[in-house]
């Protein structure tokens, strides 16, 4: 087992496959800064560009890969949180403030996806996922309603926070998982096969979940079953998550990016210098991570592809 930081560069070795991930003289280097919070990226391949969430501030902002540039996309914007992309390359965005699934068309227009289930509003979607059937899987825990900072104080109508799946046909809103204390961030592995859920309940009270839980996927495509941890954090909880063509799965923490082999070793980490909370694989040949800290858009080539 080999471990070390590559001096300066902000990469930790746990083990050795993590050195593969990226060249020696790799950086990470910080694209903006100006956030209140930091979250939810998501690329756009077909006009090189990545939008993510500036929650607090109730913006979505807009890094332009073809010349550095950043702007406004969106404001104010229901106090967006995660988002990502569909098969046909339109936003999916959680707002916490309208407590909604959104979807924005290649017009503009703006089409709710789900806002309730069983008739009671959603707590407040937190993060996003398109399954390659075109099935949007989506985290409720209640961050937006419990105070005002990241949406507006409400009541609690769904009898917890769970995991839900919005079906791509009827549009019809299911949970898939009802154990969970404050489901975060999710990411499917490469097959679909398993389903990655991110608990932070830690941030409600110490002894609470802070790990990463494996599901499997049914035969059916459509329910859950067989829930193991995958990780425990270590440092802080994990929030947003992505996984590499490897099957690795890079999760934010408090500290920067851990990075998970598929069995579950921590083979390394990407230091961060700021709390990290989510981050996703863009530029031309996905194999540049950006990753939102707390107050700023960081980037760091690798040389492996997301």
């Amino acid at each position: 087992m080999h471990h070390g930081e590559i001096e300066g560069s902000g990469f930790e070795i746990i083990e050795a496959e993590f050195a593969g991930c990226f060249v020696g003289h790799a950086r990470l280097e910080r694209l903006w800064t100006g956030c209140r919070w930091a979250e939810g990226p998501a690329w756009f391949g077909g006009g090189r560009y990545l939008v993510w969430s500036d929650l607090p501030n109730d913006r979505l902002l807009r890094y332009d890969d073809t010349d550095g540039s950043v702007s406004v996309f969106r404001a104010p914007a229901g106090f967006a949180n995660g988002n990502t992309t569909d098969r046909e390359g339109r936003l999916v965005t959680c707002e916490h403030g309208h407590r909604r699934v959104t979807r924005t068309e290649h017009d503009g227009r703006i089409t709710v996806l789900a806002d309730r289930h069983r008739g009671a509003r959603l707590n407040s979607p937190n993060d996003v996922v398109v399954k390659s059937d075109g099935s949007i899987w989506f985290t409720d825990p209640d961050y937006g309603i419990v105070a005002d900072y990241e949406g507006a104080r409400a009541a609690r109508e769904q009898n917890g926070c769970h995991v839900y799946r919005i079906d791509p046909d009827s549009g019809e809103v299911t949970c898939v998982a009802d154990d969970f204390d404050h489901p975060n961030g999710l990411a499917f592995s490469r097959d679909e096969r398993w389903l990655f859920v991110a608990d932070s309940g830690v941030t409600e009270g110490h002894g609470r979940p802070r790990h990463i839980r494996r599901l499997r996927v049914n035969p059916d495509g459509r329910t859950l079953a067989d829930s193991t941890v995958f990780a425990l954090c270590p440092a802080g909880c994990f929030d947003g998550f992505r996984v590499d063509d490897a099957d690795r799965l890079w999760a934010s923490s408090a500290e920067g990016v851990q990075v998970y082999r598929a069995d579950g070793a921590h083979i390394g980490r990407v230091r961060v210098p700021e709390m990290v909370a989510n981050l996703a694989f863009g530029g031309a040949r996905r194999n540049r991570l950006f990753v939102c800290g707390t107050t700023s858009l960081y980037a760091v080539y690798l040389k492996i592809n997301g």
